[in-house]
């Protein structure tokens, strides 16, 4: 269990900070190859230690110490076997993500023992499919207690997509209030700080829920059914506002027009404009999907919508798109608040997990990690099966750089690309292309070949092979990155851009921010003698 608390540890520290990540849920369906997807991009100003708890037997009577985020300290009883995970997914092809929505915070109970991420990393030690995780997590939540605010969790096996929402009962109270829905297939839908499930007894689809969903709410005066019409979870326990909409739903509705395009949703609703309709919990794609195109999606700041954050004046001369917190700021006491994108410099790990159901469990789920901002990073492939990790991806400090760790080594490139952005960002999006095209072209070999492993009864020879291909992959491409840091310090020296021979060249602004700031100050920086030599007045 120590490991258990280190992670536990790590995030922790990152929800200090922020609750603001971006999920993205995917069905066998609505898949390219028949596998179900889900994303995590888990922002917060945190180092991540990527981490493989090994599966375990145990003994009858062992219990596990729960502490949760506010001192409470329970211990529960252990099942007899735990199952091997890797980051957020496990052996058997389980992924869980969540964003968190707070909704009402009265409804926090700091004695309940369980958190969200302790939830989600103890159904994934004791659940093989989403139906059989939802069971867990209701179940201890009832049994022990919810130590969250509201929560919206993805689950997806090899066969369905969930979504699920929970938010407590409040100090003193018991269990929690939950609604969970089946992902119709040939469907997706996201999420990102804001509760999606609406009026669910509307959905053409299976539905799962607490007793309590509407009379709790009746109970604490949330909800009248006879003023209020039919009952609305996000409504209820996650009243919307402008600025948690625009925060929030800005980024659902830019995954929905990019993914469907054809439905010409309108962005009012995220600018909470009068009569603007809210959006639809899933949607179905124009096309099918694969994880290259989720991994897209997750590298996005709006461009070429009129929220394109590489255009304001803020991006400065380099169409730089990124927005240093607080993402709120007051001039002459009026209130403004700054784009918030699905790509943010704060992002500490993204992942896709991608699981199929028609070939074996050791090959059939993988965990595509990047860390750190996943405009500027690469993804990895694990597979859930191996039984060790690149030590480059699990070690690390917030306050200590090092290029022994990972994110440290990709965090630097992105924060280095700052200073020149419009020419960096090609360098870093070039070998980006490259490690992934690579990756990409390769998985079907790497699987071939292990399969033919597993039929020739050679399981564990073929849990060798991708241990060592996941780890020599993941040290060679941070290595490439490594030497890509120092490419960009050489190659944007003292604001000068070398060209192929080394040669310092004086490349200076881009005419549109020269004119702009001559608009501003148009006689302050204009020499009085001008090359026809005549005088400026």
């Amino acid at each position: 269990m120590k490991k258990f608390f280190s992670l536990l540890t790590i995030f922790l520290i990152g929800n200090i900070f922020a609750f603001s990540c971006t999920s993205i849920l995917v069905t066998k369906g609505a898949s390219k190859d028949g596998s179900t997807m889900i994303t995590y991009s888990c922002d917060g100003e945190f180092l991540p230690r990527l981490r493989l708890t090994p599966a375990a037997d145990h003994k009858p009577g062992e219990t596990v110490l729960i502490r949760n985020w506010f001192g409470k300290k329970v211990k529960i009883p252990q099942v007899s076997h735990t199952y091997k995970v890797i980051g957020l997914m496990n052996e058997h092809q389980l992924a869980i993500g969540e964003t968190t929505f707070d909704g009402r915070k009265e409804l926090l109970n700091k004695d309940g023992a369980f958190n969200y991420f302790t939830l989600m990393l103890t159904a994934l030690q004791r659940a093989r499919t989403a139906r059989e995780a939802i069971k867990v997590m209701t179940t201890l939540v009832d049994k022990y207690g919810y130590g969250s605010t509201g929560e919206s969790f993805s689950i997806a096996d090899k066969k369905e997509v969930w979504i699920m929402e929970m938010i407590g009962t409040g100090e003193g109270g018991k269990g929690a209030i939950w609604v969970a829905v089946k992902i119709p297939d040939g469907y997706m839908t996201a999420h990102a700080n804001m509760a999606r499930i609406g009026i669910f007894n509307r959905y053409k689809t299976e539905v799962l829920h607490s007793d309590n969903i509407i009379s709790f709410a009746i109970k604490k005066g949330y909800y009248n059914p006879k003023k209020d019409g039919a009952f609305n979870f996000s409504k209820v326990y996650n009243p919307p506002t402008e600025e948690q909409v625009r925060y929030s739903l800005r980024r659902v509705w830019n995954i929905f027009r990019r993914s469907a395009s054809s439905l010409h949703l309108s962005s009012d609703y995220s600018s909470l404009k009068k009569e603007a309709k809210p959006y639809p919990l899933y949607i179905k794609p124009d096309n099918k999907l694969g994880v290259r195109d989720l991994i897209s999606l997750h590298r996005d700041h709006y461009e070429g919508t009129e929220f394109d954050m590489t255009k304001d004046l803020t991006a400065g001369p380099f169409g730089a798109p990124d927005r240093w917190r607080p993402i709120k700021w007051k001039v002459n006491n009026k209130i403004y608040s700054w784009e918030r994108p699905v790509s943010t410099q704060q992002t500490a790990f993204v992942f896709v997990s991608q699981s199929r159901d028609y070939i074996p469990d050791e090959i059939g789920g993988v965990y595509w990690y990047g860390p750190d901002n996943p405009y500027t990073n690469f993804f990895s492939p694990f597979y859930t099966s191996i039984n060790k990790l690149p030590k480059s991806f699990t070690v690390g400090r917030l306050n200590a750089f090092s290029t022994d760790s990972a994110w440290w080594v990709i965090n630097f490139v992105a924060n280095y690309a700052n200073l020149r952005w419009s020419y960096m960002i090609k360098d870093i999006q070039k070998l980006q292309r490259e490690i992934e095209d690579t990756e990409f072209s390769l998985q079907k070999y790497i699987e071939g070949a292990a399969l033919n492993m597993i039929r020739d009864k050679k399981t564990k020879l073929a849990i060798t092979f991708l241990t060592k291909y996941c780890i020599e992959n993941g040290e060679m491409n941070i290595e490439k990155w490594r030497e890509l840091g120092k490419k960009l310090i050489t190659k944007y020296n003292d604001g000068y851009i070398q060209d192929e021979k080394g040669r310092p060249r004086a490349i200076g602004y881009p005419d549109k921010w020269l004119r702009y700031e001559i608009q501003k100050h148009p006689k302050k920086f204009r020499l009085k003698k001008q090359r026809d030599g005549k005088k400026e007045l």
